[in-house]
Parts: C-alpha cells; structure tokens; sequence
C-alpha cells in the first residue's frame, strides 16, 4: 500500500512543521482508508505533486457526501388517476400500482380524482399505507362537482400530502359500520370506534390537518362542504376543475418531498387495464352472489344430466370466480352453508314426497343465506335487494316448478312399456277363442281372452305376458 513519505518533491524536501504536517498526515489517514476500501493503492503510484492535489480533492468529496441532500423539485409529469366506487381490493391494487407506476417513471407527482361512498376498511388501510410511504407527492382531488369522500375516503383524503375539494362536494360520515349481521354491543362498538378514531388522529396529526374534526367524522359521522372543510383546515384548497387545481398546486411545498412544479407540464393520464377491471368487478358482491347462483345451477343440471358438459363446465368456471371473489370479501360462511341447505332440499324435494315442504324450507333457507352472505353494512359489501329479492324467486321458482313436473311425471299414468299399454282400448282383427289378433295403440298384437270375442268388437287391455296380450270386450 502506498504511503506518504518526505520526498525530494517542490513541498517534501525537508520536514514540514505546524499546518502542513497536520494535514499531510490527515491527507494520509483518509488515503489508507480510501484505498483499502477500493484498493486502489496498489496501483494508482503518483508523485507527491500529484498527491497534493489528490488528498483536498478526496477531503472535498468526502466531506459533500457526509451532507444530505436537500430535497430534490418535483419537476416531472403530472400523473391522474380516477377512483370511483366503492373501496374493495381491487380498486386498493390498482390505485396502489398506480402510485408505483408514477414513482417508477419519475413524475412530479400523483393526482387522485376520488369519489367514493366508502368501503371495506381493510382496503383503505392498504391505500392509506401505500400514500405515506410513497416517496412522491399524492394530491387527493375529490371531484367532479357533486362527488364525495365519504366513510374509508375520509382517511384516504386526510393521509394525502394535498387535500383538495371542487365546489359542490362533500367529505365525512367515516363512523365504522356494523360488522357483522348479529348486532355489537356496547363494548365492542366502543372498541371499534376508538381503534378507529386513534387510526384517523394519527393520520391528521402526520399530515398537519384538524384531527379534532376527523374524531368527530368518526364518532358522530359529521360531514362538511368543501368551504367548511377549508376553514376547518381539513384540505388545503378548493379547485374549479383540474387546471385550476394545478395552477394552485404550483410551486407549493411538500414536507419531506420538495417543491411541485404543475405549471406547463405534461400529463399522463392511467388508465384502468382489463385485468383491474376483471378484478374490480369480481369484488362486487353482487356480481360474486350471482356468480355463485349460476355456479350452484350449472353443477345440478351436470350431475342430474351427465354428459351436458357445456353447464358443468361454466358452473365450475362459476363457482371457481365465485370463492376468488368470496377471498377479498368479508363473507359470512353461515350464509354459505344456508344456500347449500337449500340447493340441497330443493333436490330432495324431487326424491321425497313432501307436499311443498322441503320447497318452503329451501326457498327460507336461500333467502336467509342470501341475507347473511355478506358481513357488514357499508355500501361497498351489501348485497343489492335488487339482486337478492329476484335472485331467491327465480331460484325457488324454477326448484319448486321442476319439483312439481318430476311429481307428476311420478304420479301420472306410464305412457310406453307394458305397462303403458294396461287399459288401452283397442279392437278385434278376428274371432279370439280364445287366440286372436287384437289392434292396440297402433300396432297389431297377439292376444288372449277368456271367452270368444267376435270380429270388430272392442277390446281392453287387462294384462301383458310376453308380448301377449289379455283382452276383454268392452263397450
């Protein structure tokens, strides 16, 4: 390893003394540790003019690199993103890659067009999460004029870096809902509103907003306009439109993530892809309850008509998207096995005798499960009784419809076979005494007869044996 030594060079021809000393060895100390880092010391040999000018150079980039950074501008394109409906964890995964995706790219900052009646909380968690740990700017935009961010979107509002409201809209109602059919009692309710209200202050009090109102949202579900919501220091502008909000935004000063720069740059508007729409459609209860009504009715018709394939096939694919969508829902799984009950009884019904009973019970049973499918009573996981109440007729309808046919089928007369041909009436061909021929339903028999039947007389069929059949005169 190279070393600093008194040499016969311009500064190194006799000892120095007081500063020059101090420095050199300095100079020397960072030099070993330089090159033993990067051992560089083996082969860099200069002279001891060239290392005069090496050590302040060293000393100057080491002492820039001890000093952080100042932050740096937001000076890339702005990027939109439009959140509309209900907060479920498909609308979560797209908005969350989207905040990737403009991170990734360099923009200057993320604006999120929301409106939303709220959601499942889980969901919300996952969004609020990914907004405070994202190093760029995420400015929450609730609009077009008459939106709202009400419930999950409350927190959603609260945790971006800039809150901003357009005329005509509306923010709060964020009380937590019941979570389950069975209704909580007083200390549990109290449990979930305070766990929630901690969640809520401590997003208010990071970003710098009124954390006494957000306990309020939560505890008495107050709601405020985009102006009372201003003076309350909830949100921090109100904007027109999106060219106002930019304009606004310009120059404005993000704690910890620079100045924004919104003024003559481009942007970029995302767009959902097929997939996010797959999977935002999937979290729709209703779409996932009736997709598990087909999947149930695909399976009966497969398994009561083998080889149909093309039913069993799409109740399976059904079903399959079904339990997918079931994973991201709070789901009710007594409410699961409710409608398996009734699947189950409207198919007994056709093997049992029951005068209806077995239907009335199936048709209460769907109807219950239906009603308990899903936990909650947010906007986000209710089942629509424009979908339950049509749903659970048309099912019990056409169960109790095939139900009554099967019953008939059973109770009715046997139309072919021998003994579809017991009590036919048919006539002579000639003289039976007691052999003969006989016409019946067509065709020309053999027939017995215990007395003589004369020619063209009118026969019924009393009994078959082998083809044979016994025959008496009739009227």
């Amino acid at each position: 390893m190279a070393t600093l030594r008194p040499t016969n060079g311009p500064w190194g021809r006799k000892k120095r003394l007081g500063l020059e000393c101090v420095y050199q060895e300095s100079a020397q100390a960072l030099w070993a540790v330089f090159a033993k880092m990067t051992r560089v010391g083996r082969w860099m040999r200069f002279g001891t003019g060239a290392r005069w000018v090496l050590w302040p150079s060293l000393v100057v980039l080491l002492a820039m690199a001890a000093v952080p950074p100042a932050a740096p501008a937001a000076q890339g394109d702005v990027y939109v993103v439009r959140v509309s409906g209900t907060i479920n964890p498909g609308l979560a995964e797209y908005l969350i890659r989207s905040m990737e995706r403009a991170s990734r790219d360099g923009a200057g900052c993320l604006v999120v067009q929301l409106d939303t009646p709220g959601g499942l909380a889980l969901s919300m968690r996952s969004i609020v999460m990914a907004m405070l740990a994202c190093r760029m700017p995420v400015v929450v935009y609730v609009s077009p004029s008459g939106a709202r961010a009400a419930s999950a979107g409350v927190m959603i509002t609260l945790a971006s870096d800039v809150a901003a409201m357009a005329p005509g809209t509306n923010m709060g109602a964020a009380h937590p809902v019941n979570l389950g059919q069975k209704k909580m009692d007083k200390t549990m309710t109290e449990k979930v509103v305070n766990d929630m209200v901690a969640y809520v202050k401590s997003i208010a009090e990071q970003k710098g907003r009124n954390s006494q109102w957000a306990e309020k949202a939560v505890r008495e579900s107050v709601s405020v306009t985009e102006k009372e919501a201003l003076d309350l220091h909830v949100i921090d502008l109100i904007a027109k439109d999106l060219d106002d909000l930019l304009d606004q935004l310009d120059g404005k000063e993000i704690k910890g993530k620079g100045t924004l720069h919104t003024k003559g740059v481009g942007r970029v508007s995302l767009t959902e892809s097929f997939r996010d729409k797959v999977l935002k459609t999937l979290s729709d209860p209703n779409i996932a309850y009736l997709l598990m009504m087909i999947g149930l009715a695909g399976l009966y018709f497969e398994l009561s008509h083998p080889g149909a394939i093309f039913p069993g096939v799409l109740g399976a694919m059904c079903l399959i998207l079904a339990f997918f969508a079931f994973q991201t829902l709070p789901v009710n799984y007594a409410g699961i096995l409710l409608i398996v009950l009734a699947i189950v009884l409207f198919v007994l019904e056709m093997k049992v005798v029951s005068y209806g009973l077995l239907s009335l019970g199936g048709a209460v049973s769907l109807f219950l499960g239906s009603l308990m499918l899903f936990k909650g009573g947010s906007p986000g996981v209710r089942l629509s009784w424009r979908v339950l109440i049509p749903t659970v007729v048309m099912v019990s309808g056409f169960f109790v419809v095939v139900a009554g046919l099967v019953f008939r089928s059973q109770m009715s007369k046997p139309e072919t076979g021998e003994k579809g041909l017991l009590g036919e009436i048919g006539v002579a061909r000639g003289r039976l005494d007691p052999h003969g021929k006989v016409f019946v339903h067509g065709e020309i028999w053999n027939a017995v007869a215990d007395r003589p039947i004369e020619a063209g007389a009118r026969v019924r069929v009393v009994g078959v044996d082998r083809l044979v059949l016994t025959v008496e005169e009739t009227e």
